[in-house]
C-alpha cells in the first residue's frame, strides 16, 4: 500500500539531513574558537611543580645585557637551585654566542637534568661528552598573534623530528610525550594570588629564595623585562615568551585533552541532525542549545567535544524540516493528500505545458475508474476505500513509463499523461495498464478498473478534446464490458 504523501518528503529530508551532518562533521571537527572561549572562560590552576625565573629590568639592570653575561653567572644561578633540590632545569635564553665566547660552558649546563631551548633552525656546537639535552623553543602564533598551540616535536629538513623545549622539560621531569608535530592546545592558567610569582633572576644568583619554593620543581629560566618582545597568551594579553613555555609544560604535566574521534565527531552530527528531523518543530534548536551547553562540563574533564559544529548540524535538521513544510504548503493547492499525486489543477497546468510541443511529441491520455469502489466505502468504511486508491495509485506508479505522470482525477478516478505517445503504442500501454489493474478486490468484494484513452492527434485541436475522447473511450470499454456480462 502506498504511504501519505508526506512520509516518502520527511524519509528524502532524514536522507538529505545524515548526508550534510556526516560532510559537516568531516570537514569541522575541530571547534578551536569554541574551545579558545572555553579556554579562557574556565582557565586551569596554576600546576605548583612548574617555577619561572625571570630575567627581569632589575636583573638586567644588576648585569647589564644578557649577550655579556659571563658563564660565572649562570654558573652561580645553577649551584643554587641545585642546593635547592630542583628537579629540571630549562633555560630560554640565546646561548650560541655565548657558546663560542665561553669554552667551558660546557662545565656549567651539561648535566641530566638540564635542557636548553634553540631558536628553530639553530644548532649548538657542544662537545661529544655533553649530558644536557636540548629542544626547539618555537611558539606558534596563530590568526591575530595570539599562541593558543604548542608542539612537542618539529620537523627537520631530512623529515627527522626534533624534541621541542618544553618536550624535553616534561619528559626530563618524569611524564612520557611522543614525538608529535601535531599542534596541542595550551592552557590558559589562571593567576593565584596564593602562589609564588615568577622569581627574580638574581634572587636566585644571591641565594635570595626559599629553598621550599624550588625543591622538587620544574625550573624555567627566561626573560621576563618589560622591554624584550613577548607574544600574546589566548586573551590576547601580552605575555613573555617564558611564562606561555611554562604553561606548556604544565599543559603536558598535567593530564591530556581528549580529541574525540572522527568517526564519533560524525556519527554525532548525523544524529543532532537527524533527530532534529525526526522531533519536528523548534527541538532542533533544543538539541543544538544542549550540545554548545554539553561543551563545558566536558572541557572541564578535559574532553574537547565540538560542540559548535554539533550544534550547526542541528540547525541545519531544523532547516530541513522548515524547507519540507515550505514545500509542502507551496504544493498544497495542486497536491492530493491521500497518494501524493497531482490533483485536477495540476493536471490542467502539467497539459498547458506540455500541449504546444504536442507536433513533435504527441500526448497521450489514461482515464482510469474503478466499479465497485464505492459498495467498498458503504460496508467497511472510508478507511478502506483510501486503502484501495493508494493500492490503486501505487499500481499505476510502479509501472507507468519514465516521463509519464499520474494524477488523481476524482474520488476514485485516476489520470496518467502519457509522453510521446501515438496510437499504436497508447493501444500497448492501455492493455498493460488492464492487466496491471486486472484482479482488483477488497477482501470479498470485487473491484473493476475501466481504462479509456485517447492521443493528440489533427482530430483533436484542445486539451478538453483530449480529455472527452479519453473520457468517451473508457465508458464504450464499460459498456462492452458490462454487456459481456449480461
Amino acid at each position: 500500500m502506498r504511504s501519505s504523501p508526506e512520509r516518502p518528503l520527511t524519509r528524502a529530508m532524514l536522507v538529505l539531513a545524515v548526508l550534510l551532518g556526516a560532510a559537516l562533521g568531516l570537514l569541522f571537527p575541530n571547534n578551536d574558537r569554541l574551545w579558545d572561549a572555553l579556554n579562557q572562560a574556565l582557565p586551569s590552576p596554576p600546576d605548583p611543580r612548574v617555577v619561572v625565573v625571570g630575567i627581569d629590568d632589575a636583573s638586567l639592570r644588576d648585569y647589564g645585557p644578557l649577550s655579556g653575561w659571563p658563564q660565572g653567572l649562570y654558573a652561580q644561578a645553577m649551584r643554587t637551585l641545585d642546593e635547592a633540590g630542583v628537579q629540571t632545569i630549562g633555560l630560554d635564553v640565546p646561548l650560541s654566542e655565548l657558546a663560542r665566547r665561553e669554552p667551558g660552558l660546557a662545565e656549567v649546563f651539561s648535566r641530566p637534568n638540564v635542557v636548553l631551548a634553540l631558536p628553530p633552525g639553530e644548532t649548538l656546537d657542544l662537545p661529544p661528552s655533553w649530558r644536557a639535552q636540548t629542544g626547539v623553543s618555537g611558539l606558534a602564533a596563530g590568526p591575530g598573534g595570539r599562541v593558543r598551540t604548542f608542539q612537542t616535536a618539529y620537523e627537520h629538513g631530512n623529515g627527522r623530528l626534533v624534541p621541542s623545549f618544553v618536550r624535553q622539560l616534561a619528559t626530563s621531569a618524569g611524564q612520557p610525550v611522543p614525538l608529535d608535530p601535531t599542534p596541542r592546545l595550551l592552557r590558559h592558567i589562571r593567576s593565584d594570588p596564593n602562589r609564588l610569582g615568577v622569581i627574580p633572576f638574581r634572587d636566585v644568583v644571591n641565594g635570595n629564595v626559599r629553598f621550599g619554593d624550588l625543591q622538587g620543581r620544574v625550573v624555567l629560566i627566561g626573560l621576563t623585562a618589560q622591554d624584550h618582545p613577548s607574544a600574546q597568551n589566548a586573551a590576547g594579553q601580552p605575555t613573555p615568551a617564558i611564562l606561555l613555555q611554562a604553561q606548556a609544560v604544565s599543559t603536558l604535566l598535567g593530564a591530556p585533552f581528549l580529541r574525540l574521534p572522527l568517526w564519533l565527531t560524525v556519527l554525532l552530527c548525523v544524529l543532532a541532525a537527524a533527530l532534529a528531523v525526526l522531533t519536528r518543530g523548534l527541538w532542533g534548536f533544543v538539541i543544538a542549545l544542549l550540545a554548545l551547553a554539553l561543551a563545558a562540563p566536558l572541557w572541564l574533564v578535559n574532553v574537547l567535544f565540538p560542540g559548535v559544529t554539533v550544534s550547526v548540524a542541528a540547525v541545519l535538521g531544523t532547516a530541513l524540516v522548515g524547507l519540507e513544510r515550505w514545500w509542502t504548503l507551496r504544493n498544497l493547492g495542486t497536491r492530493d493528500p491521500l497518494t501524493g499525486f497531482g490533483n485536477r489543477l495540476a493536471f490542467t497546468r502539467a497539459v498547458e505545458h506540455r500541449w504546444p510541443g504536442r507536433a513533435g511529441r504527441p500526448i497521450g491520455l489514461l482515464l482510469v475508474d474503478l466499479s465497485g469502489f464505492r459498495r467498498v466505502n458503504e460496508t467497511y468504511g472510508r478507511a478502506a476505500g483510501d486503502e484501495v486508491l493508494r493500492d490503486l495509485a501505487a499500481r499505476l506508479q510502479a509501472h507507468k513509463r519514465r516521463g509519464d505522470v499520474v494524477f488523481r482525477w476524482g474520488s476514485d478516478e485516476f489520470a496518467v499523461l502519457l509522453d510521446n505517445t501515438g496510437p499504436q503504442e497508447l493501444a500497448r500501454i492501455t492493455e498493460a495498464t488492464r492487466q496491471i489493474l486486472e484482479g482488483l478486490q477488497y477482501r470479498d468484494l470485487p473491484l473493476r478498473a475501466s481504462i479509456g484513452g485517447a492521443t493528440t492527434g489533427p482530430e483533436i485541436r484542445t486539451a478538453t478534446e483530449l480529455i472527452e475522447a479519453a473520457s468517451r473511450n473508457r465508458y464504450r470499454m464499460k459498456y462492452q464490458r458490462e454487456q459481456g456480462e449480461n
